[in-house]
This record gives C-alpha cells, sequence and structure tokens, in this order.
C-alpha cells in the first residue's frame, strides 16, 4: 500500500459526491487537517466537502464534536465508539439546515510510541451516514508521516466505497 492515496481515487470520490450532489464533513484528529486538505485539492470540491474540524484535544472532541465526554473519560479518544460519534457530530455540526450526507472522521496513534495502551498506528475511521455510523479498525506500520498520510488514503477508499455502494437518486 502507498503512503498516500491515489489522486485518482481522490478525484473519483469529489466527482462521485458532485455528481450525486452529495456532502461530506471532516472530524480529524491524528491526521491533523491532511484528510480535509486533500479532499479539496481536486478542482471542484467546494460542491461536496462542507469543511473540516481538528479536534486534536481529547476534550475538543467532545465541546466540538458532541462525543460523549464519559466515553472520553473511560475510553480515551482512540476508540471505535469515538471514531463513530465523531463522525456523526461533524455530519450535524457542518450542516447547513440539515446535516451533511457523509461524516467522515480519523482517530488513533501515530506515533513514535503507544498512547493510553494503544500501539502507534492503532487508527479508527468513522463513517457517518442517514441513520447509519461505522467504525473501522486499520492496524498501520511505519514512522508517524507514513501512518497519518496512510490513513488519509484509508479513510478516502473507505468513503468512496460507501458512496458507490449507496444508490444513485434522481434529482
Amino acid at each position: 500500500m502507498t503512503d498516500t492515496a491515489a489522486p485518482d481515487e481522490t478525484r473519483r470520490l469529489i466527482e462521485e459526491l458532485r455528481e450525486r450532489r452529495l456532502t461530506v464533513a471532516v472530524a480529524e484528529s491524528l491526521t491533523g487537517g491532511l484528510l480535509v486538505a486533500e479532499l479539496i485539492r481536486i478542482p471542484g470540491a467546494s460542491h461536496a466537502v462542507r469543511g473540516g474540524v481538528v479536534a486534536y484535544a481529547t476534550d475538543l472532541k467532545s465541546t466540538l464534536l458532541g462525543v460523549d465526554a464519559r466515553l472520553l473519560a473511560t475510553r480515551g479518544p482512540v476508540d471505535p465508539d469515538v471514531a463513530g460519534q465523531m463522525a456523526s457530530g461533524v455530519r450535524d455540526r457542518l450542516g447547513r439546515e440539515q446535516p451533511a450526507d457523509w461524516g467522515l472522521s480519523t482517530t488513533g496513534v501515530a506515533g513514535p510510541g503507544a498512547q493510553d495502551g494503544h500501539e502507534a498506528g492503532t487508527v479508527f475511521i468513522g463513517l457517518a451516514s442517514d441513520g447509519t455510523v461505522s467504525s473501522h479498525r486499520l492496524q498501520l506500520h511505519g514512522d508517524r508521516d507514513a501512518v497519518r498520510q496512510q490513513t488519509v488514503a484509508a479513510a478516502i477508499r473507505l468513503l468512496l466505497d460507501a458512496v458507490l455502494a449507496t444508490p444513485s437518486v434522481e434529482a
């Protein structure tokens, strides 16, 4: 697997979102803005990308994104349910009069060392849409930059697969 998303995957994701008139909102922790930067690199992304929230500090996941503070206190930020709540929260908070169609989130340990009992490379990607919230665990390898880049690539692939699996609604 390469360290970055293939440019054609990012481009295809943005094109699919635009053609389907869908929007995405992004919540990032370990990727620190890299994911939304990769998405908006594509011309025309403004039609599909609502924006992003970098909630790097644990308390911001609760105050900005609505992640349950008790969940954060008991399990910490590197958790599948935290990833799901981040995706749901950003979807709601960055919607206009209604939520964004998709919420996408990243949380985990980029390294170089372990954090809260999780080894470096432990990552959760959250995905939320109408009535559906999921999280996907990754165990990545490499240095800090490689883990962050691989997370971006995996998040783009995950959202692209989800969009392609959803039937198009004719406008």
